[in-house]
């Protein structure tokens, strides 16, 4: 197909394809027909030019995953022409209606694809969490005017908490290419600004991917816990200023003792869930 591509400026390129006047509903019926019933491809690049702009509208909807615009629209465009190649005009709706789920379906997969070495969405769950996670919080930001916990974000999408917890982690540690450019307008990479301090990258790099993995382990394993044991372990094991356990009794209207066996409980659930070759931290008594 014939039509404007993004070898120019993105201004340009919008500026090209806005030249394309919409269709009306019979024109693009009967474009459509023509397409499905001789093959006709002059039909075919008429029905796909005059959607380019709804490409380009959709693709702003992503511009918060760090990839460049004219990327997200180059693959957009793609699911736009396997959207015409695909469609019936006999179904009795309009092609973008249809084209929209195959454009956002390409552009969706390019993020997905682009965001990580490691593949971060596999299933059909975490896909739905890649693109609703950071929406989800600034709608819970909005209504209480804090941090959402990953209880609540993991309620309002209707998933576990440590779904929610283990995508943020992977979303919070992108990988970044040493060779991309630092934006759009600049020559210079990520690796022009890098300082050698004497650390091996090979050891840097384990111990970062173990840390990540511990981390990972650590969010499947609180998921697991109660509420109350959560709170415990979080405020007993985790925090720089672990409560008492007389203070954790007081909040739970429980005695000490009681406290301290919910404690002994979690812990012992933490070691049954995380593959840890060390040893966990001890119990504290005070």
């Amino acid at each position: 197909m014939d039509f404007p591509a993004l070898t120019g400026t993105l201004d340009r390129y919008i500026s090209e394809i806005n030249q394309f006047p919409l269709l009306t509903p019979e024109e693009e019926f009967s474009l459509a027909v023509r397409l499905k019933k001789f093959n006709d491809m002059a039909a075919a690049e008429k029905l796909v030019v005059s959607n380019l702009r709804f490409v380009v509208k959709v693709a702003h909807e992503y511009r918060n995953y760090g990839i460049k615009l004219s990327d997200l629209i180059q693959e957009g465009n793609i699911g736009l022409m396997h959207a015409v190649k695909k469609f019936d005009p006999y179904k009795g709706y309009r092609l973008i209606s249809y084209a929209v789920w195959w454009i956002r379906a390409y552009m969706q997969n390019y993020i997905i694809k682009t965001w990580s070495l490691v593949k971060i969405g596999t299933t059909q769950v975490q896909r739905k969490l890649f693109f609703k996670l950071g929406q989800a919080k600034k709608k819970l930001e909005a209504l209480s005017h804090k941090n959402p916990e990953f209880a609540e974000i993991a309620a309002s999408l209707g998933v576990k908490s440590g779904e929610i917890q283990e995508m943020d982690l992977r979303m919070t540690n992108r990988d970044v290419s040493l060779d991309a450019y630092i934006n759009d307008d600049s020559d210079a990479t990520h690796i022009d600004y890098l300082t050698y301090d004497g650390e091996n990258q090979e050891a840097a790099l384990i111990k970062k991917e173990e840390t990540e993995i511990v981390s990972r382990h650590i969010a499947g394993a609180l998921a697991k816990l109660t509420e109350k044991e959560k709170f415990i372990i979080k405020q007993r094991v985790m925090a720089d200023n672990p409560m008492t356990l007389q203070e954790i009794g007081d909040r739970y209207k429980i005695t000490r003792e009681r406290a301290r066996q919910i404690e002994k409980q979690a812990l012992k659930k933490l070691r049954l869930s995380i593959p840890y070759s060390g040893e966990m931290p001890p119990l504290l008594e005070n």
